[in-house]
């Protein structure tokens, strides 16, 4: 396997991206899941750390927040697949991931991924949170209109994909009504450490934040 060709991908997808979910993110998302795993995993296999990369770089170039077109962007990353020698039950598998991974297919519905997906998942939720995951919510906030804070609108308990997708939310809102309950979900012994500790620090932020909105 020839990981420029994965990283060559994600970039002809995501380097455009101004929401957070940029190639640099999936980058980082790749790494993090590769040294995760193999803090629980030190004898981890060449194959295995692969199949992580790959489903770290590619896994939002898919993703409905920002892909105009996932069936036509899938197929063509099948192709891409096969061309690197994967067999096919290890496409069906980053597929599934991919396809299953994201926080919001996961509010109505729990889905159990396979355990190397069950590190990317926990990257990609690490990074949403600290102080990336703090720059990142505020630049999909931006970018999506979204104000600041609103102390009169309430941050709600959200129970569909639907509501998630399409309710009044403000970016401020959005640490209550996900960000800080991510650490929860983390699957990995290796993630729930890194997560306890970044979900401290937006705890520290917001509520600096909120002191200075009062103007204590």
């Amino acid at each position: 396997m020839q990981i420029k060709n994965i990283q060559a991908f994600a970039h002809k997808y995501l380097d455009n991206d101004t929401t957070g979910h940029d190639y640099w993110h999936g980058e980082r998302v790749a790494n993090l899941a590769k040294k995760l795993f193999l803090q629980d995993y030190p004898k981890a296999q060449e194959k295995q750390l692969n199949l992580l990369l790959i489903m770290g770089y590619l896994h939002d170039t898919i993703d409905e927040k920002i892909c105009a077109n996932p069936e036509e962007v899938t197929s063509e990353m099948k192709n891409l697949l096969k061309s690197e020698n994967l067999k096919q039950d290890e496409i069906s598998s980053i597929l599934f991931v991919l396809n299953h991974m994201s926080y919001s297919k996961n509010i109505e519905h729990h889905f159990q991924l396979p355990m190397i997906g069950q590190y990317v998942q926990d990257a990609d939720r690490i990074e949403a949170l600290g102080a990336i995951g703090i720059a990142r919510a505020f630049a999909f906030g931006g970018s999506h209109n979204q104000k600041i804070y609103d102390p009169a609108i309430k941050p709600q308990t959200l129970k569909s994909h639907k509501q998630y997708r399409n309710h009044e939310a403000t970016t401020i809102n959005h640490f209550y009504e996900k960000l800080f309950n991510l650490e929860q979900t983390m699957n990995t012994p290796a993630g729930r450490k890194i997560a306890q500790e970044r979900t401290l620090y937006m705890h520290k932020f917001v509520d600096q934040f909120l002191k200075e909105w009062e103007g204590k």
